[in-house]
């Protein structure tokens, strides 16, 4: 009697065997979450490196020091580990607004985001990402989810700020939040180009003006 056996997941690569099969996996030695998170970084690097197209599970395992099959343990395909990879640096992105609710600290958010994309790999990668977003509904589902997530909870705080007096109310919240998040993308965007435009006390004169176009019209008035 025949046995069925479930279809090997493939996916279109640079010809790599070991992307096109999924490997048996073991139980992986040691810290698993230590272990993905590393696998993950390779995966930056290696996108970053050589682009989406020209990365694939066998040289993100090389990168990393492990075999195909480790990273099949943890990622089923390249797609698997590209969804991972993007969530995880939302995940990183979210932590932006784990830093206090006061207006006052935007200006160490706008520090750390100078920190996270000073990070070459990581900001090489998130543009390969996007660009391959608009052919990959799966990458596009993410930007969109998450992205409204971090833009709702910008505006949860930003309206807050509002009934607090510290941020002016005559434009919506959702608004604000929208603006705010748009100047740091464009930011990011064009920082590795021309970090000069980031650099000493600049960086403080552009949360300033930040600061100032936020803050309530009759404050801004009475100075």
């Amino acid at each position: 009697m025949m046995t069925k056996h479930a279809p090997a997941a493939a996916f279109e690569d640079d010809g790599d065997p070991d992307d096109q099969t999924v490997a048996r996996r073991g139980r992986p030695v040691g810290d698993r979450e230590s272990k993905r998170n590393e696998l993950l970084r390779a995966g930056i690097a290696t996108i970053a490196e050589l682009g989406y197209s020209g990365a694939s599970l066998r040289k993100v395992a090389s990168r990393a020091g492990h075999t195909t099959g480790a990273v099949t343990y943890y990622f089923q395909n390249k797609e698997a580990m590209v969804r991972a990879i993007l969530e995880h640096l939302f995940d990183e992105w979210d932590t932006l607004l784990d830093i206090g609710g006061a207006v006052g600290d935007l200006r160490q958010r706008f520090r750390r985001w100078k920190e996270m994309n000073t990070d070459s790999d990581q900001w090489m990668a998130q543009f390969q990402l996007l660009a391959q977003a608009r052919h990959e509904p799966a990458l596009a589902e993410i930007y969109q989810r998450r992205y409204s997530a971090y833009r709702a909870r910008l505006t949860a705080t930003v309206a807050m700020q509002q009934r607090s007096g510290e941020v002016r109310d005559d434009i919506a919240a959702d608004i604000i939040a929208d603006q705010i998040a748009a100047l740091a993308d464009g930011w990011a965007m064009m920082f590795p180009i021309e970090p000069e435009r980031f650099v000493g006390t600049r960086m403080d004169e552009l949360t300033d003006a930040v600061l100032k176009m936020i803050e309530p019209p009759a404050k801004a008035v009475r100075r």
